[in-house]
């Protein structure tokens, strides 16, 4: 095959706040050739996207390129999605989704497609590909993280895109999602679309013939698909060391008194309806104090409306029969009463916290259950805090705004947030979202290690069973907003 650069970047430069997060960065990507770029958390991957789409600047040359020469239609999809309202505004808040009135600010997934231009019959196959027109009719705020990764995904095969740049594509996917995607990405390299995609060493489609590894914001190496495989299992052994963790955990208290208990969770008979659609359909389910749960369920199955319920984000919970540490919903206890006894974190969480906020600073609003911190720390808070940024080793992002730091970062920053209280109950969802290999293992010791020690109850949710910790003995599927046999 005739090599013909599509795309070429030499000696690409990006500084952010003062900070080199990309140094000298070169590579081709030429026709016939679909790279992947990998690295850990904060190596720079997403900022190498941006950047090539001209959203920071940067010294050095980009150049994309067409067989004819002309300049190609890029399009991106990105880790975190962005919409705006019917009033045309950015400014949706965290709960809205499951606030019923509030949530018909947004626009459909149809209204958004129609904005493509593409015709009626192709916008319908696509969305039969992706296995999405069933929330055709739904509005974009009310979409899980799996079903808007794949609306976005239908949108810009509508958009006719000859280069698709995509940010981590598999996060919030479930098995048969990744499965789905891994088909698609296949099918559109095929038909010639040019594809660079960030992603995890472990999730990357066939299509891929070409692997970039960064690290620090510097390229270390650009291999042949073939060479990275081959080298592969030495990296996954590094990455998979366990961390012990000793007595570490002996220097952390709880926040608060917090009263015993002997049923963390109970729920009878619940059901949840957003305009005529069934979210949860007759949930029975108990969790009692010390038991660790694993969440799961293919993406729109209903697992964050259920986690919503508990942690005090949906009103939906006061219409139905709940108990939470021993006590029935709506018998008195206030929000925070409620969200004092558990350590959250959620992709919803992730995506409407308050980013100007310094990364101490969101660690120590967990003890107040806050998206922010809006009060001066006491002595004895400060007290609180500084073990578990320890632990989590990210003392040094202590001073960096939460806007500076990468996805992976930002995940782990939040991971902290939720333990900052030492609370009697866990809801992880999705909390490796993001993190890289060595990171998320050295993640899942010390919550595996915080439940048994401390007898903690965990309720977790991942589509990965590897992400699961060893202490997870009971399990909840959701189909179809119901619970599966």
């Amino acid at each position: 095959m005739e090599t013909f650069p599509l795309l070429y970047v030499k000696d690409l430069t990006v500084k952010l706040s003062g900070k080199a997060v990309l140094q000298d960065v070169c590579f081709t990507v030429n026709k016939g050739e679909q790279l992947a770029v990998i690295g850990p958390s904060g190596s720079g991957k997403t900022s190498l996207i941006k950047t090539l789409i001209g959203n920071h600047f940067s010294k050095g040359t980009i150049v994309f390129k067409t067989e004819k020469g002309g300049k190609p239609n890029i399009e991106i999809i990105a880790q975190q999605h962005q919409f705006k309202n019917l009033s045309n505004l950015n400014s949706f808040y965290y709960q809205q989704r499951f606030n019923s009135n509030d949530s018909e600010d947004a626009i459909t997934v149809q209204d958004a497609l129609n904005e493509t231009g593409a015709e009626h019959t192709v916008m319908k196959e696509t969305l039969l590909l992706l296995g999405i027109s069933h929330i055709q009719n739904t509005r974009l705020i009310q979409l899980s993280n799996g079903e808007h990764k794949r609306f976005q995904l239908a949108k810009v095969i509508l958009k006719n895109a000859e280069w698709l740049l995509l940010d981590n594509p598999y996060t919030g996917l479930d098995v048969s999602a990744r499965k789905m995607l891994n088909s698609i990405l296949d099918k559109l390299a095929d038909t010639g679309v040019n594809l660079l995609l960030v992603t995890s060493a472990t999730d990357i489609p066939k299509c891929i013939t070409h692997v970039a590894l960064l690290k620090e914001g510097g390229l270390t190496a650009v291999m042949e698909r073939r060479s990275f495989e081959a080298g592969k299992d030495v990296m996954a052994t590094v990455s998979e060391e366990l961390i012990h963790f000793n007595g570490l955990l002996q220097s952390v208290k709880p926040a608060y008194n917090y009263p015993d208990f002997s049923i963390a969770i109970k729920m009878v008979n619940v059901s949840v309806n957003y305009n005529n659609r069934c979210i949860l359909d007759n949930i029975n389910w108990e969790v009692k104090k010390g038991e660790c749960w694993n969440v799961s369920g293919h993406n729109g199955s209903g697992k964050s409306t259920l986690l919503s319920l508990v942690n005090g984000d949906n009103p939906q919970a006061f219409a139905n029969e709940i108990y939470l540490f021993d006590r029935k919903k709506g018998s008195g206890e206030s929000i925070w009463d409620i969200k004092q006894k558990i350590g959250y974190v959620s992709p919803e969480l992730h995506h409407y916290f308050d980013s100007s906020a310094s990364c101490y600073e969101v660690v120590a609003s967990g003890l107040f259950d806050t998206i922010g911190l809006f009060r001066q720390l006491s002595a004895s808070q400060k007290v609180m805090v500084d073990p578990w940024v320890s632990l989590l080793q990210i003392g040094h992002l202590s001073k960096k705004f939460f806007a500076q730091l990468s996805n992976g970062e930002q995940r782990l920053v939040l991971l902290a947030r939720a333990l900052v209280k030492n609370p009697p109950m866990l809801i992880l969802d999705e909390p490796c979202q993001g993190l890289d290999t060595a990171v998320a293992t050295r993640f899942i010791a010390l919550i595996n290690e915080i439940c048994v020690q401390m007898q903690k109850t965990l309720v977790y949710v991942s589509h990965y069973e590897e992400e699961i910790p060893s202490c997870v003995t009971h399990t909840l599927k959701l189909a179809q907003g119901r619970i599966a046999a």
